[in-house]
This record gives C-alpha cells, structure tokens and sequence, in this order.
C-alpha cells in the first residue's frame, strides 16, 4: 500500500470509530499514518528516521508482545502522576490551611513542600519496576 492509502484507509476507521485508534507499521513509508493515528506505533528501529519521529511509541525489535508492554508501563505511569498530583496538592492545601490559622510556619511549610517532594519522586520510581509479559 502506498503512503496515502493507508492514511485514507486510517481517515474512513476513524470516521466509523468512537475511540482511540492505534496503527502499528513497520516504520518504511509510515510516517504520514504513524502521525494521524491516536497513537502511532513503529516497530523495528530499521525503520525510517521520518517514522521514529512522527510514531508516539517505537519499539526496537520486531516483537509485537512489546506492545502489550508498552501499554503496561503506560498505565502504571499514568497511575503513579495521579498519584503523586493529588498527594501533593492534598498536602500543600492542608499546609496552606493550617499556616492560614496559624499552626504551621513558614519552616512547616517548606518541610512539607520538600517532603512531598522527595516522596513524589520516590513514588515515581516504582515506574521502573514493571512485570514483562514473559516473565
């Protein structure tokens, strides 16, 4: 398939579709399809240097379970910034109320901000613990 087929064929699924529209290609010639995909998948670094920069996602090898792994690591990632956003305002609104009435110091509050700081990112870093498929 030409280039531009495979975009018009790309363009009529996502008329007929209500979500989100994955195209996985082998990066040569993919590049305009990888760009208007929701999410833009190459596979193989052979692939062209266009395609590397127009997919969302590139996996190195030529094995289509990374993918299923792909999506794993970003869920987790996904769970663990909401995570640590509402962990972080929680606190800042809850020093920011008690220094309001007069029960913490502006020491409180820079203890807090770097705690939550130093948690946030110690949280983060279960990001690199995720199970592969074949393990």
């Amino acid at each position: 398939m030409l280039p531009q087929d495979k975009v018009d064929k790309l363009e009529m699924i996502l008329a007929k579709s209500s979500g989100k529209v994955a195209f996985v290609g082998d990066g040569i010639n993919d590049a305009p399809v990888l760009a208007r995909a929701d999410v833009g998948i190459a596979m193989g670094g052979l692939g062209s240097d266009a395609a590397i920069e127009a997919a969302d996602v590139v996996i190195m090898n030529d094995e289509p379970s990374k993918i299923a792994d792909a999506m794993r690591v970003a869920r987790k990632t996904l769970r663990i910034v909401k995570q640590n956003i509402v962990f972080a305002i929680g606190v800042k609104v809850l020093v920011l109320l008690l220094g309001a009435l007069g029960f913490a110091s502006m020491g409180d509050a820079v203890f807090a901000d770097v705690g939550v700081t130093v948690i946030a990112v110690l949280n983060a870093m279960r990001c690199l613990r995720v199970k592969k498929l074949n393990e």
